[in-house]
C-alpha cells in the first residue's frame, strides 16, 4: 500500500550575528517521516558568500558531545538559497520524537563569518495525529483508540516500572516516550529496513520505545511494553562509556520482568535440559541467535538465570550488580565482586538447579 508522507516545517529566523551585512534572512527544516529531514538557509551579504556549513546534534544518550557537521553545496553569491537533505536511511533512521539542534555556519568573500544560535527541530511521526497521556516521567502516544485504552496501556506501564523496582531495585532515572501503533504495518512504516517480525522495539540511546498494539492484543501489549521498558529503565541504571551488560543478563531482566515464560520458552528449556544441550552462561554472553528455534532457548536460559539470581540471592544483590556495571566492570568482575563467582561458577550453580 502506497502511504503519503506529510511533512512538517519548523521554521527559524535567525538575527544577525555579525557587524557586516553578512546575514541570515530564513531557515527552516522540514521532516518527511521517516526517510529525511531537509535542512534550508537563505543569507544575503555584501560580498559573495563563499561557505556554508550545517551543525547539529542529536539529543541521546551520550558521554561525549558531538557536533556533526555537513558542507552545504550552492553557488557562490550576495543572495543565497541553500538546503542540505539529511538521508536518514545512511543511519538506518531515528526514533520518532527525537530532538535535533541545528546551526548554520557561514563565511563570504570578505573573511565575515555568521553563526546563527542553535536551534530545534523535532523528528516527529507526522502521518498520524497522536493522543497523549503522561505520568511518572512516561509519555505514552497513541492514535486509534479511546482514552480507556491509552490509559490501560499506562497502567500496565507504571505496573511494569513498580515490578521491576521490587525484584532489581531498578527506578526510571530520565524520561521515557512510548509509541503505541495501531498494529505491526503502522509499527514497521515508522522504520528504516525494519525485520518483518519486529512487534516492539526499544531505542535505549533515546528512551524510546515502539509498540504495535491492537485492542484485540491487549494481553501481548502489556507484556512486551513491559520488555521494552525494562530494557530502557536496565540501560539507564548500568550507562557507562566502558561496557554493556552480557546480553543473558540484559534480556533476562527483560524476559522476568514481562512475566512468567509461555510455553513455547518453557518447552525449550525443558528439551535443552533433557537432552544435556544447555547453552552456557559464558556463550549467552553474545548477542542471540537469529535462528528461531536456538534463540527461543536462548530467552528462556536467560529468563531462568535470572529469576535463579534474584529468588536465591535477592533484590539488593541485583541492584548491587547492576551498580556495578554501572561502573564500567567486566563481566566476570561483576559478577565476582557481587557474588563471589565469574560466569562460569555461575553456570555451574545455576545449572545445578535444574531438573
Amino acid at each position: 500500500m502506497l502511504m503519503m508522507v506529510l511533512c512538517m516545517t519548523v521554521l527559524a529566523f535567525a538575527p544577525v550575528q555579525a557587524a557586516s551585512n553578512l546575514k541570515v534572512l530564513s531557515s527552516s527544516a522540514d521532516v518527511s517521516f521517516p526517510q529525511s529531514i531537509n535542512f534550508k538557509v537563505s543569507a544575503q551579504s555584501d560580498a559573495k558568500i563563499t561557505e556554508i556549513r550545517l551543525q547539529y546534534t542529536i539529543n541521546m544518550v551520550s558521554f561525549a558531545q558531538v557536533v556533526n557537521e555537513a558542507f552545504v553545496d550552492f553557488q557562490s553569491s550576495t543572495n543565497v538559497n541553500a538546503q542540505w537533505k539529511w538521508d536518514l536511511t545512511r543511519i538506518g533512521g531515528l526514533p520518532p520524537g527525537t530532538v535535533i539542534n541545528y546551526r548554520w555556519v557561514i563565511k563570504d568573500a570578505n573573511g565575515n563569518n555568521l553563526t546563527t544560535p542553535f536551534t530545534q527541530v523535532k523528528f516527529d511521526d507526522g502521518r498520524y495525529t497522536w493522543k497523549s497521556i503522561v505520568q511518572n516521567k512516561v509519555t505514552l502516544y497513541w492514535y486509534q483508540g479511546d482514552q480507556t485504552f491509552g490509559q490501560t496501556l499506562m497502567q500496565a506501564t507504571q505496573d511494569a516500572l513498580t515490578r521491576l523496582a521490587g525484584s532489581t531495585g531498578a527506578t526510571i532515572k530520565d524520561p521515557v516516550r512510548l509509541y503505541i501503533y495501531a498494529n505491526q504495518n503502522d509499527l514497521l512504516g515508522s522504520m528504516i529496513f525494519p525485520q518483518e517480525w519486529t512487534g516492539g522495539v526499544a531505542f535505549t540511546s533515546y528512551g524510546c520505545i515502539a509498540i504495535g498494539i491492537s485492542a484485540s492484543n491487549l494481553d501481548w501489549g502489556k507484556s512486551t511494553i513491559a520488555h521494552e521498558l525494562t530494557h530502557i529503565i536496565t540501560a539507564q541504571v548500568t550507562a557507562n562509556p566502558y561496557n554493556g551488560l552480557p546480553t543473558w543478563l540484559d534480556e533476562g531482566l527483560a524476559m522476568f520482568n514481562q512475566g512468567p515464560l509461555d510455553s513455547s520458552f518453557t518447552a525449550s528449556l525443558n528439551q535443552a535440559i533433557q537432552s544435556k544441550s544447555l547453552i552456557t552462561v559464558r556463550t549467552l554472553s553474545s548477542p542471540f541467535s537469529s535462528d528461531a528455534n536456538i534463540s527461543y532457548l536462548d530467552y528462556a536460559e536467560s529468563y531462568n538465570i535470572v529469576s535463579y539470581l534474584i529468588n536465591t540471592y535477592g533484590k539488593d544483590k541485583m541492584a548491587a550488580l547492576e551498580a556495578t556495571f554501572q561502573q564500567g566492570a567486566t563481566y566476570d568482575g561483576a559478577l565476582q565482586k557481587v557474588y563471589g563467582f565469574n560466569m562460569d561458577g555461575l553456570n555451574t550453580k545455576w545449572q545445578g538447579t535444574l531438573k
